[in-house]
């Protein structure tokens, strides 16, 4: 079985308060895991309310190098003192979003990775975490591009390159239904990556069952050049697309934001659900 309770999400639910970000606990089988620690200390206060007890976590994972995904890990370690934190090799402390002011960091907090570096595992390639469990890297084309769109950079070298997002994974388990995959943002869209998981030779080329995750659509909604009718269009594009993927569930939230979630719900109907703070779902 699988079973997953989101720790921190935008929105308030259960009693609980909500935040930007995201955070995630599984359960799969005897095996629990981590999935990414909000911006601050939250998602531990939830667990505590909720009787999870993180210092039983067995696996961390940080689904890509921004700060609304990676600032509670310092308080996970201090609480869990076995779990190592699997991270992809690209994932370094230099992301960028251009803004009105200029550069703003979005990234890991400064000096994370230096002070933590012991109990970090980086990851090249697609990788077994556990039996059933998997970490898979993305390569999909033109993701600079997306990069751009988005206005988000890395520094490399003193210089600045539009964010291919290679420090981007996707957590996949294994079900009887089929793949279950978990991406936070999935930056490199969501219909790509439930179609390059799915082609993945390491994971019997089965079937994706459902993709859990934000969608990463509030840049859509918020973009100037395009007016109502025209966001409303794009927003159905992209439901369309995943109708086509084959995948039969859709449960998103954090940068997916409300109101592409309600235009996304006129095409994915009852396929697609929230995923708040607060919420479990179950997978047999």
């Amino acid at each position: 079985m699988l079973k997953a309770t989101a720790l921190a999400e935008n929105r308030d639910g259960h009693g609980l308060l909500g935040e930007h970000g995201l955070s995630v606990y599984i359960e799969y089988g005897s095996t629990k895991l981590l999935l990414d620690a909000g911006t601050t200390e939250l998602f531990a206060d939830h667990a505590k309310a909720l009787g999870i007890h993180l210092e039983n976590v067995d696996i961390a994972v940080l689904s890509h190098a921004h700060y609304d995904h990676s600032g509670g890990f310092e308080r996970f370690f201090r609480e869990n003192s076995k779990a190592g934190l699997w991270l992809r090799e690209s994932c370094k402390e230099n992301c960028y979003r251009q803004s009105s002011k200029g550069m703003k960091y979005i990234g890991i907090p400064r000096g994370f990775l230096e002070t933590y570096r012991e109990r970090l595992h980086f990851i090249r390639e697609d990788t077994a975490l556990a039996p059933g469990i998997w970490s898979i890297g993305h390569h999909m084309d033109h993701m600079a591009e997306k990069g751009q769109r988005a206005k988000m950079y890395r520094q490399e070298n003193g210089e600045w390159k539009f964010d291919d997002f290679s420090h981007e994974q996707s957590l996949v388990f294994e079900t009887d239904r089929g793949l279950v995959i978990f991406n936070s943002c999935c930056h490199g869209g969501p219909g790509d990556i439930i179609r390059e998981t799915g082609a993945r030779p390491c994971l019997g080329n089965r079937p994706v069952y459902a993709l859990v995750g934000g969608f990463h659509l509030k840049d859509i909604m918020r973009d100037p050049s395009m007016n109502g009718e025209e966001k409303r269009q794009k927003i159905h594009m992209l439901g369309r697309d995943l109708l086509d993927s084959g995948c039969a569930r859709f449960y998103t939230g954090h940068c997916t934001g409300d109101e592409a979630f309600e235009c996304l719900k006129e095409v994915l109907g009852d396929r697609l659900y929230y995923f708040g703070t607060g919420d479990c779902i179950e997978f047999q």
